[in-house]
């Protein structure tokens, strides 16, 4: 979890080109995750952006 959002953004970008796998960046409590879109509970959590390597936009 990350504070910056920007530092949340690059780590997304990289984890999506790097393994090749949709991540989703999301917010909870003013902190900032980036877990594997596929194992993302959508429980309590603000969606920003879902990056995948494999289409030109987002993921969804």
């Amino acid at each position: 979890m990350s504070h910056d959002l920007s530092l949340a953004q690059n780590h997304a970008f990289q984890l999506a080109r790097t393994p090749m796998v949709a991540v989703t960046l999301f917010q909870v409590d003013r902190k900032y995750g980036v877990p594997p879109s596929d194992e993302l509970d959508d429980g309590e959590v603000t969606i920003i952006h879902e990056f995948d390597s494999h289409t030109i936009g987002p993921a969804h």
